[in-house]
């Protein structure tokens, strides 16, 4: 039965699948259907070793159970220290709830010391179960200690690795982690319509690569036209509740418009605070900005107009672009064209990443994880956010030299990454490939913004110097 091999493939050994099953039927409550499946297979969810040590365990016998851990083969020092550590504790509550303090110390000073788990731990042991004295442990009843004895076999089961225990809901871990698996293969990724009945794929047919509709000057309904900034208007930047819209003019002020009225709330910088960049924080009553005026550095504001905070100082270098993570827990900045700055808002910590080439745009995740700025060497890099990479994922494929293009997460779960190009097309990445899954074509000049929604996945915003938007979504759209 050991060695009996199942699967189309011949990769899975029946007694574990078997095991597992089991495991799953009693996780799942079903504890009769488990019981029969044990009996008419003669397979049990627990092995032989671990049943003979919930017997010691549940009968007191602790010198056998210290005994049968020992004699327990390929366990490391560590994971034999730690089991032991668990089945003495249980024991030295015991003895002093059976009034034997003299034998718990004994043990606590011999054989818990010798266990080699840090001074800390047994520290901490002594004092909790001196505190239990104090309170009166030897009032402690017998069902309260078989009650012990049995969160005690489940601490047990955390520590020792398998085949002596199996790792918690096996089978359910095994399927997510295929269920994951097929995802991750899947290319065109845009429903979470899953099911366990057959493997996953989502068709290219649902993916957003045909315009659905163009957006022309002079061909839309005007709601507002908003008019106080003196330069260009180089940035904008909606409120997360859509409520309102912050303007940035070339080398000028900053702007708070009311989106339903049109009207001008709130005027940031008039005291010569040159604004670059703006973002806006998850609660919509935040908002941060950069300046290119190296003294300057970067301001927090709320929507009432009044100052919160300030990142300014002599050596402080030009901000050319800033985000802030849908969390509100990291604001990302790039410095000098080339240095990616990532601020812990909590803790201060602060990270600093060097690019070789200059930077002209930063995109975040919506998941808070990743961030990708645009690169003139006609590369897109993505970074984590936590910084545990030594080096960026990198995506390439579109033109990129002259101008400022701006790119975005997208998708479900931002699983994807669009941009556009001098080359008049909106490229699109699957994150886990360097190389574009998508062309896209209708623009006649440059593209130099792409925004996906966040509420419909299939569809994508595309804006050109053609003066057009264009709205792409799936051909059956």
């Amino acid at each position: 039965m050991e060695n009996l091999m199942i699967g189309p493939k011949g990769l899975i050994k029946k007694q574990e699948f078997v095991r597992i099953i089991i495991q799953s039927m009693h996780a799942l409550g079903y504890r009769k259907s488990a019981v029969c499946l044990e009996a008419e297979s003669g397979i049990s969810c627990k092995s032989v070793d671990f049943e003979s040590l919930e017997s010691h365990i549940l009968n007191a016998n602790w010198d056998d159970c210290i005994g049968a851990l020992n004699k327990l083969k390929g366990l490391s020092d560590e994971t034999r220290a730690s089991a032991l550590f668990v089945v003495l504790k249980q024991f030295l509550l015991e003895c002093l709830s059976r009034g034997e303090d003299a034998l718990a110390l004994e043990v606590l000073r011999k054989q818990v010391a010798g266990l080699r788990m840090g001074k800390e731990k047994v520290h901490n042991l002594a004092v909790g179960l001196l505190f239990l004295k104090e309170l009166g442990s030897n009032k402690i009843d017998n069902g309260i200690i078989q009650e012990f004895r049995k969160r005690m076999i489940i601490d047990l089961e955390n520590v020792l690795p398998p085949p002596i225990t199996l790792p918690e809901r096996r089978l359910e871990h095994l399927v997510e982690m295929a269920v994951s698996a097929q995802v991750d293969n899947c290319t065109y990724h845009t429903s979470d319509a899953i099911t366990l009945y057959e493997d996953h794929h989502c068709g290219r047919d649902h993916f957003p690569r045909e315009t659905v509709q163009v957006l022309e000057t002079g061909k839309v309904t005007q709601k507002h036209t908003l008019k106080s900034h003196q330069n260009p208007v180089s940035f904008v930047a909606w409120s997360p509740d859509d409520t309102m819209l912050l303007t940035c003019g070339n080398m000028e002020v900053l702007k708070l418009w009311d989106v339903e009225t049109g009207i001008c709330k709130h005027t940031y910088g008039n005291d010569g605070f040159i604004v670059t960049s703006c973002a806006w924080f998850p609660d919509s009553k935040r908002l941060v900005c950069g300046s290119s005026d190296p003294e300057k550095g970067i301001y927090m504001w709320d929507s009432e107009g009044n100052d919160i905070k300030a990142w300014k100082g002599v050596r402080m270098p030009k901000v050319s672009d800033i985000a802030v993570t849908p969390d509100g827990q990291h604001l990302i900045s790039i410095f000098s064209d080339k240095e990616i700055h990532i601020l812990n808002l909590q803790t201060n910590a602060e990270r600093v990443i060097s690019e070789q080439h200059s930077i002209t745009s930063l995109s975040v995740s919506g998941d808070n994880k990743f961030f990708i700025v645009n690169l003139n060497s006609q590369e897109i890099h993505m970074w984590d956010v936590a910084g545990k990479w030594v080096k960026p994922w990198k995506y390439e494929g579109h033109m990129q030299q002259k101008y400022v293009i701006r790119s975005c997460f997208g998708g479900l779960n931002s699983r994807f990454i669009a941009s556009g190009s001098e080359d008049s097309q909106v490229y699109v990445w699957n994150q886990l490939s360097s190389y574009p899954i998508e062309i896209l074509s209708g623009h006649l000049m440059t593209v130099n913004c792409v925004s996906w929604n966040p509420r419909r996945p299939q569809m994508l915003a595309s804006a050109s110097d053609d003066q057009t938007i264009r709205i792409w979504g799936p051909n059956c759209f």
